[in-house]
């Protein structure tokens, strides 16, 4: 009879002991997946904040300095070349095709050497590495109407990173093929994500006939989120053809690009 109690004893015990080796192997086996998983969420996350912009702005850099140096413009100011004094002889461009180049748009405020390209479209495949996309249903630079681009904030070259740092006055300036468009930017405002009334020739009013030729600049809000988007509006300040050369605020920076600085 003991010698069964002991038998009994001994399986209760190695089977406890399988339980147990069981219970251990099991948490091992879920530590070792949560930590892969961490590993992997923080992959991504160094991906998504670092890898894309890097990619991104190699390309963007490429496409800036290609645009610049095949549009060569004199880097001293030519007063003969004035801009026009008719709002109506400021030209407007045809809108190219999906993915092909409008111009470069430099922002001071961003940065001493910020310049980023303008593409036509806003599907990913433009603002997820080419750079800033303008609404194709939107006036092109100079146009009466608003002339409106979409760009990430902090990922895939992070284009509009500093939108919020903007102030009353600062100027934004638009290079083309036709020459250099500045605007001034006004002011900013935050909305959900479906506000597309924003985008309106007259922003946030439906059936307004423009008279003013405005610049939207839009992108995702908070900063590291997308809740809501960031509008910052600018107004259209003057206009100087190529020949004339670039604004003085810029000029160091397209000397550069241009490889004469």
């Amino acid at each position: 009879m003991s010698k069964v109690l002991n038998r009994r004893t001994e399986v209760a015990q190695e089977n406890h002991r399988t339980r147990r080796r069981r219970s251990l192997m099991t948490v091992q086996v879920v530590g070792e997946l949560l930590i892969t998983l961490g590993v992997v969420a923080i992959l991504f996350v160094a991906w998504q904040l670092w890898w894309t912009n890097v990619e991104a702005d190699a390309v963007q850099g490429g496409a800036v300095k290609q645009f610049v140096q095949e549009h060569q413009v004199p880097i001293t100011n030519d007063p003969a070349a004035a801009a026009p004094a008719d709002p109506a002889a400021v030209p407007v461009g045809t809108a190219p095709a999906h993915g092909e180049a409008i111009g470069v748009v430099y922002v001071p405020r961003f940065g001493a050497t910020y310049s980023r390209p303008i593409i036509e479209g806003t599907s990913s495949d433009v603002i997820d590495t080419l750079g800033l996309g303008r609404y194709k249903d939107t006036s092109m630079p100079g146009a009466v109407g608003n002339f409106a681009m979409a760009g990430h904030r902090q990922t895939h070259g992070a284009v509009l990173d500093n939108i919020h740092t903007l102030v009353p006055g600062d100027k934004i300036y638009v290079q083309t093929a036709d020459g250099f468009y500045t605007y001034v930017f006004r002011n900013q405002e935050i909305v959900l994500p479906d506000r597309t009334d924003v985008l309106l020739p007259v922003p946030t009013q439906p059936g307004a006939v423009p008279d003013q030729r405005l610049l939207t600049m839009t992108s995702c809000n908070p900063r590291f989120g997308s809740e809501e988007r960031i509008i910052a509006y600018s107004v259209f300040d003057s206009w100087q053809p190529l020949s004339a050369g670039p604004p003085a605020a810029i000029a160091k920076q397209l000397a550069a690009l241009q490889g004469k600085g």
